[in-house]
C-alpha cells in the first residue's frame, strides 16, 4: 500500500517531519518499508498486514497517524444522507440480487448529463505518485476513492445498460464476458456476475467489462458501490487468473458504513469535476452492519500490560482509532463499541493490544510475573529421556519391537503363559497375546543380526510389560530390556584382542545405569541356573539377569554364541533415583593403595567381598574396587580369583604406612574368616 504525505495531511494535522511519522508508525506496528521524495511529495511504501483491511486506505493510515501523533482528525466529507437528499429518482433504475449471501449490498447511483474528460492535474498527480495512471475523470475518481477510502466502485456507461436492469447473479452455466483489459474470459458457477436483463456487465468484485465501460462518448453513467462475499472473490479471482486493487481489498472485507461515506464523496467528486445531474439512487440488501460491543476492564489493561494508563488516555487512543467509549454502570468498566472497518476487534484482549501499540511497547516497563514455587515433578517422560540417554553413551543400541506377541516365542523362553493376556482377534499368530517380558522380543531381533553376519550385538528397548493382575485385571509395567551377544573387540599394545560378551559385561552396563541415576545401595543375588536376582535395597526386587541355555537359545536359531539379557522394572528403579548434585572438594593429601589378591569360593559373591571391606575398613577407605578377575589353570573347581584394589585417604591429614598397614591386615584377616578366601 502507498500512501502519500501531502495526502494524509489533507486528513490529519501532521507536524512532524516524513521520518519521524515513519518511525513512529513502524513502531506501532504499521512498518514502513520505504519513503521516496517525489514531485514535492512523499511516498510512503507500507506493509499491510492481512487482519487490517482498513489500513488499505490514506483515511485509515490517517487515522493511525492521529492516533500515534495525538493530532485530530479532520472532517472531510458530507454525511452520506447529503447526496441522496438531492436524488429526485428520475429514472427507472432496478437491482436485483438473486443470492443475499454473495452479495449482501448494492447501491447504484444514477448521473446524467456528465462531460467525461481529462481528469485535474490534482488528480491525476495524486494518482500518479501511487502508480496509477490517469484514464478519465470519472474513472479517476473512482480510482481516488478507492485508495482515499478503501472501497472499490465501478462507472458503468448508464446507455449500455439494458433497460436500467442490474441483476447480481452467478454465471447461467458458462458465459463469456470480455473485461477492460482486452481479455475475453469464460465465467462459470465460481464466478460472480453483474449484469443487466440481457448481457454480464462485469465480474463481480474483480474487473469491469469492455461493453459497458465509461469512455470520453459517455453521457450518463451507473455509480456501483457494493460488498461482496470475501470468500466467493478470492475463489472468482482465481479462478480467471487476475488480480487488481478492487479484488485485494473485497477480498479481505470492506464495511458498510465505510461505503457509504466512499460514495456520497464519490457523487460530489463527480458532480463537482464532471458536472451532470443526480438522477436515481437505489440500494438493495441491508446497509449497516450489527454493532459489536466489547466491555473493557480497566483492571484487565493494568493486569495485562503490567501498568495503569490514565483514563482519559484509554479514551483518547481508542477515540482516535475510531472506537466509541461509554462509561458502563460498574465502576473501571467501559463499554466500546467497535466500527465496523475493525473487523479483527473480537474481545477484550484486542483493545488491549490496540492501547499496547498506540501507548508504546517500549514504554511498558519490564515486570517479572508473580510465580507461585510449586514443587518439582519429575515426569516418567523426562525419566526415559535420561534413561536412553545413559545407555546409548555406554556403547549400546535402542531397538523398538512389537508389544504382540506368539505363544511359541514365550515358550521358547520359558516364560510361562498362564498370566498372559490374550488378543480376541489376533491378525495373525504371530501377535496373540500382550508380551509379559521383553526377552523374548530382544532374543528375535538378536537372531536376525546374527543371520545379518553381525559380530557384536548390544541393544536395549524401554516399553512396557503387561500381565493379568488381582481378579485377571490387566496390568502393564515400564520395563528396561537390555541383550549382549558376540564378541568384543579392542587394541592393546599386544595388538588386537577378541573376547566374548560375558556377566561382568552386563553387570557393568547395570551399575552404570544405578551410578548415573543417583542409585548407591543395590544388590546382586546369584541364583541357581545361570540367574542373578537385582534389589535395591537389599529386599525390593527390581530385575533379573539371565545367561540362557545353549538349547533355549537354539529355538531362536542362535548357536555357539552367549547371551546375557536383563530386565528391570523401572518404575521402582525411578522411585529411587536421586539426581541432586553434591559439591565435594578435591582431596588436597596424597592417598596409599593397597591390593588383596584372593581365591574365592563360587557361591560367594565379589560384591558381597566388596561391601564386607567397607564396612570393616570404615571412614578412611575411599574406593575399593576389583581389577582383575580368573577363572583357569591355576585355579581350583568351584573357586575364582579376584584381585582388589584398595585406597586409603584421609581429608585431614597425610596417611603413614604405619597407620594403613594394620588396618589393610584386620581387612584381609576379616576375609578369611566370613568367606574363606585364600590368598596368593
Amino acid at each position: 500500500m502507498k500512501a502519500t504525505y501531502n495526502w494524509l495531511k489533507s486528513f490529519v494535522e501532521i507536524k512532524i517531519p516524513p521520518e519521524k511519522l515513519a518511525e513512529k508508525l513502524t513502531m506501532a506496528g504499521i512498518e514502513v518499508k520505504s519513503i521516496e521524495g517525489k514531485s514535492g511529495d512523499f511516498v510512503f511504501e507500507i506493509e499491510i498486514t492481512s487482519n487490517r483491511p482498513d489500513w488499505l486506505s490514506i483515511s485509515g493510515i490517517a487515522r493511525e497517524v492521529a492516533a500515534v501523533t495525538g493530532a485530530k482528525l479532520k472532517s472531510t466529507v458530507h454525511s452520506p444522507q447529503s447526496t441522496d437528499k438531492k436524488t429526485r429518482n428520475k429514472y427507472p433504475l432496478k437491482i436485483e440480487i438473486r443470492n443475499k449471501k454473495d452479495c449482501p449490498l448494492y447501491t447504484g447511483t444514477v448521473i446524467k448529463n456528465v462531460k467525461v474528460g481529462p481528469s485535474p492535474e490534482w488528480l491525476a498527480k495524486r494518482l500518479e505518485l501511487l502508480g496509477v495512471r490517469s484514464v478519465n475523470n470519472i474513472v479517476d475518481i473512482t480510482n481516488y476513492i478507492l485508495f482515499e477510502w478503501g472501497e472499490p466502485l465501478h462507472a458503468f456507461d448508464l446507455d449500455k445498460v439494458s433497460s436500467g436492469h442490474i441483476v447480481v447473479r452467478r454465471p447461467k452455466g458458462k458465459e463469456e464476458i470480455s473485461t477492460i483489459d482486452g481479455e475475453k474470459r469464460v465465467v462459470d458457477n465460481d464466478n460472480l456476475l453483474i449484469a443487466d436483463s440481457q448481457k454480464p456487465l462485469a465480474v463481480a468484485g474483480v474487473m469491469g467489462g469492455i461493453d459497458s465501460e465509461v469512455s470520453y462518448q459517455t453521457k450518463s453513467i451507473l455509480l456501483e458501490a457494493a460488498i461482496f462475499d470475501p470468500v466467493l472473490i478470492r475463489r472468482s479471482r482465481q479462478k480467471l487468473g487476475m488480480q487488481s486493487e478492487s479484488s485485494y481489498r473485497f477480498e479481505r472485507g470492506v464495511d458498510a458504513d465505510t461505503l457509504q461515506i466512499a460514495r456520497s464523496r464519490a457523487i460530489e467528486m463527480i458532480l463537482e469535476i464532471a458536472g451532470g445531474e443526480l438522477v436515481a439512487s437505489e440500494a438493495s440488501g441491508a446497509s449497516k452492519a450489527k454493532k459489536k460491543i466489547i466491555r473493557l476492564e480497566l483492571d484487565s489493561v493494568a493486569r495485562i500490560l503490567g501498568l495503569r494508563l490514565p483514563q482519559a488516555k484509554i479514551k483518547g487512543i481508542l477515540g482516535r482509532l475510531g472506537f466509541i467509549v461509554r462509561s458502563s454502570k460498574k465502576k473501571g468498566v467501559y463499554l466500546v463499541e467497535s466500527p465496523g472497518f475493525r473487523q479483527d476487534i473480537e474481545q477484550e484482549a484486542d483493545l488491549i493490544e490496540e492501547l499496547a501499540r498506540i501507548w508504546g511497547y517500549d514504554l511498558i516497563p519490564t515486570t517479572l510475573p508473580r510465580v507461585t514455587p510449586q514443587p518439582s515433578v519429575e515426569s516418567p517422560r523426562g525419566g526415559i529421556s535420561l534413561l536412553k540417554n545413559i545407555l546409548v553413551g555406554s556403547g549400546l543400541n535402542e531397538v523398538i519391537t512389537y508389544s504382540l506377541i506368539d505363544r511359541i516365542s514365550l515358550e521358547n523362553s520359558g516364560i510361562e503363559d498362564t498370566l498372559c493376556i490374550d488378543v480376541e482377534n489376533p491378525l495373525s499368530k504371530e501377535q496373540e497375546v500382550l508380551r509379559p517380558s521383553l526377552l523374548p522380543s530382544l532374543l528375535k531381533c538378536i537372531s536376525a543380526n546374527l543371520r545379518q553376519k553381525q559380530g557384536y550385538i548390544n541393544i536395549f528397548e524401554v516399553a512396557k510389560i503387561f500381565s493379568r493382575g488381582e481378579n485377571f485385571s490387566p496390568k502393564e509395567r515400564l520395563a528396561l530390556g537390555v541383550c549382549l551377544c558376540g564378541t568384543k573387540s579392542w587394541l592393546s599394545e599386544s595388538g588386537r584382542v577378541n573376547q566374548e560378551v560375558g556377566l561382568l559385561d552386563l553387570k557393568g552396563v547395570i551399575e552404570a545405569l544405578f551410578i548415573r541415576l543417583g542409585i548407591e545401595s543395590y544388590r546382586f543375588r546369584q541364583q541357581a541356573g545361570g540367574r542373578t536376582d537385582i534389589y535395591l535395597k537389599s529386599d525390593v526386587p527390581v530385575g533379573v539377569i539371565v545367561q540362557f541355555p545353549r538349547d533355549l537359545l537354539e529355538k531362536f536359531e542362535i548357536k555357539n554364541k552367549e547371551v546375557l539379557a536383563t530386565q528391570l522394572l523401572l518404575e521402582e528403579i525411578f522411585k529411587e533415583r536421586n539426581l541432586k548434585k553434591k559439591f565435594r572438594s578435591l582431596p588436597i593429601y596424597p592417598g596409599i593403595s593397597r591390593d588383596i589378591s584372593i581365591i574365592l569360593k563360587e557361591e560367594f559373591s565379589a560384591g558381597d567381598v566388596l561391601r564386607e571391606i567397607r564396612q570393616k575398613a570404615g571412614s578412611l577407605l575411599e574406593d575399593v574396587k576389583i581389577t582383575d578377575f580368573y577363572r583357569g589353570k591355576q585355579i581350583p573347581d568351584g573357586f575364582k580369583g579376584l584381585t582388589i584394589s584398595c585406597f586409603y585417604r584421609s581429608r585431614q591429614r597425610t596417611l603413614s604406612d604405619e597407620e594403613v598397614s594394620p588396618l589393610h591386615a584386620q581387612v584381609s584377616e576379616n576375609l578369611v574368616e566370613k568367606f574363606q578366601v585364600k590368598f596368593r
